[in-house]
């Protein structure tokens, strides 16, 4: 299939309800043409973290509104796509299934090809989109749910060298700016408190002593705590310094880990490039950190722009593209997925997250 192939994206498996149009030139090249995220950060700020009913009814809502906005901006109706594809998982069930009933919708209106796409396939796949990466090179998937490194071989073929066994580094950020009283989301909150410490804490670096690619973060979490916890005690409070040096403790321990992990990957095959997507990615320690560690292995360091870090429908729309030249294409009965592992024959990851056990 050598020729253009323009494909909506939808993308529903958090809290963000995203559409975008994007462009597959004949060549590989990928251009977009729209992309559009409605974000509900305002409807679960008062909850501490993104509360499952309240998304998904919050997609159903604004799912074809997101559609039609995406069109719009690309300047496209439906019938000047190619394709249609949506996230068919993992995630939070009722929003992966919000965003697949109208993906399947439109399908059926239109007689448009229908694609479902692995989320995680989408980061994955996102530094083709942007930088037009060859194959195979290694992926560090480092977001709110998920943290594994993927060897990409293909648009469908990855080889997973290792992830975390409990939280992901989004989640163990997201809890710990909970521990300190930090507002939500809480990648941003944490990163720029940090940025004010004066003698960050030593916290542990989980795992680092054991061989392989293979991550923890959950007792890094617990370790947080309980230095709060002296802090409190000791000074009847949390003294602002205080948490600023706990904040950038904690982000340095994840640096460190993360960097390593990487440096061993990067051991295991030659690749041409090391990239790094997923909400997490946008820290801008861990990017500086990663970065030196592709630059000492040799190899080029590739980082999407932030908004293409986050959920987003662009890396979706491409996604689709690439499994569409391949020949993939789904029908009506395609089904919303809660897990969907990208390295099939992999053995499942240990361990479980406030988002159950690792993909």
């Amino acid at each position: 299939m050598a020729q253009d192939l323009t494909v909506l994206g939808l993308e529903s498996s958090c809290d963000d309800t995203a559409a975008a149009v994007v462009r597959r030139g004949a060549g590989g090249r990928g251009t977009i043409l729209s992309d559009v995220v409605l974000r509900q950060d305002a409807l679960h700020a008062a909850f501490g973290g993104v509360v499952p009913e309240i998304a998904a009814r919050a997609h159903a809502e604004k799912i074809d509104l997101a559609v039609r906005q995406a069109l719009a901006e690309a300047g496209l109706a439906l019938r000047d796509c190619d394709a249609i594809a949506v996230t068919a998982g993992p995630g939070l069930i009722g929003g992966v299934l919000a965003g697949v009933m109208c993906a399947k919708g439109l399908a059926a209106a239109s007689g448009l090809p229908l694609i479902g796409v692995n989320h995680l396939a989408g980061h994955a796949l996102t530094p083709r989109l942007t930088d037009g990466l060859a194959f195979p090179y290694l992926m560090l998937l480092v977001s709110g749910g998920h943290c594994q490194f993927l060897r990409v071989e293909g648009p469908d073929a990855f080889t997973r060298l290792g992830g975390t066994i409990d939280d992901a580094p989004g989640e163990a950020f997201d809890k710990v700016a909970r521990l300190l009283a930090l507002p939500q989301p809480g990648g941003p909150a944490v990163e720029a408190c940090a940025m004010t410490a004066e003698a960050p804490l030593r916290l542990p670096r989980p795992l680092l002593d054991r061989p392989g690619c293979d991550m923890s973060f959950s007792g890094l979490k617990t370790a947080v705590l309980r230095a709060r916890d002296a802090a409190v005690s000791n000074h009847g409070g949390l003294p602002r310094a205080v948490r600023a040096n706990i904040c950038a403790g904690f982000q340095d321990a994840v640096r460190d880990v993360l960097a390593e992990k990487s440096r061993r990957a990067l051991a295991r095959a030659p690749v041409t490039a090391f990239a790094v997507a997923g909400g997490v990615a946008a820290n801008g320690v861990l990017r500086a950190a990663l970065r030196d560690v592709a630059r000492a292995a040799g190899v080029p360091f590739v980082a999407p722009p932030l908004a293409l870090c986050t959920d987003n429908a662009a890396m979706i729309a491409w996604a689709g593209a690439e499994r569409l030249v391949l020949g993939h294409r789904d029908d009506l009965t395609l089904a919303a997925r809660p897990r969907w592992p990208l390295d099939e024959g992999a053995t499942p990851m240990l361990g479980s997250g406030k988002r159950g056990a690792k993909a």
